[in-house]
């Protein structure tokens, strides 16, 4: 089984607790207006074997604290990411955070199979006329749902408001020179940081969508 894979990175600590692994998967239907990961939309034109995947993240799943995963939208490609969750918790005995635009009532079906795998989900679409006051979440109509006991102890933690540790921003690069950002900017955030590089002298642009009607989930 392969999966449309954008990016892999650890340690990510700015989505869900201690020094977790970061999986973002590649192609996204539903294409929310305002979303900072809108190169992640289109889909994948290499599709990784699963195998594979597990194979490049094994030796930061030995150290990590968790696994989030993210993307894109993960449900669009639930065989797959059956198949990762699996391997994971095979053979590895670390909690998983995974994000999805799908509201849970939409996907029941596969959510029931993977639930046992899953600490803790956080759904719906994200909306940017919502406020923003709740942590791990980019807008207050998303749920946190406690799927496990373990997720129930670990993420139980996130059913509050913000803080301002909740509002950093992990700044990774690849090996072309290539930087995103992991983590939940506030409104505003990705405007202060072009103007800011802007004015030292750099060229900068963001994948950041436009602010258009939602494509909602059927």
């Amino acid at each position: 089984m392969a999966l449309g894979l954008s990016r892999l990175h650890f340690p990510i600590t700015t989505l869900g607790p201690g020094r977790r692994v970061g999986i973002w998967v590649q192609g996204c239907s539903i294409q929310c207006p305002g979303c900072i990961s809108a190169d992640t939309w289109r889909a994948a034109d290499v599709r990784l074997e699963v195998g594979e995947i597990v194979s490049r993240i094994g030796p930061w799943l030995d150290e990590c604290d968790g696994v989030t995963v993210s993307g894109g939208e993960p449900f669009d490609q639930p065989e797959g990411l059956q198949e990762l969750l699996t391997a994971i918790h095979r053979q590895w005995n670390t909690n998983v955070l995974v994000y999805t635009g799908h509201p849970v009532e939409h996907i029941e079906h596969n959510l029931k199979a993977m639930a046992p795998m899953i600490d803790a989900l956080v759904s719906d679409p994200f909306e940017i006329n919502q406020p923003q006051t709740k942590a791990l979440r980019g807008s207050d109509n998303q749920r946190l749902h406690c799927l496990t006991e373990r997720g129930l102890a670990l993420f139980s933690q996130y059913e509050r408001a913000l803080t301002a540790e909740d509002r950093q921003l992990h700044v990774m690069m690849d090996a072309q020179g290539t930087a995103w950002l992991a983590g939940i900017p506030a409104r505003g955030d990705l405007a202060r940081l072009q103007a800011i590089l802007h004015a030292q002298g750099h060229t900068s642009f963001t994948s950041e969508a436009p602010t258009t009607p939602c494509h909602k989930p059927p």
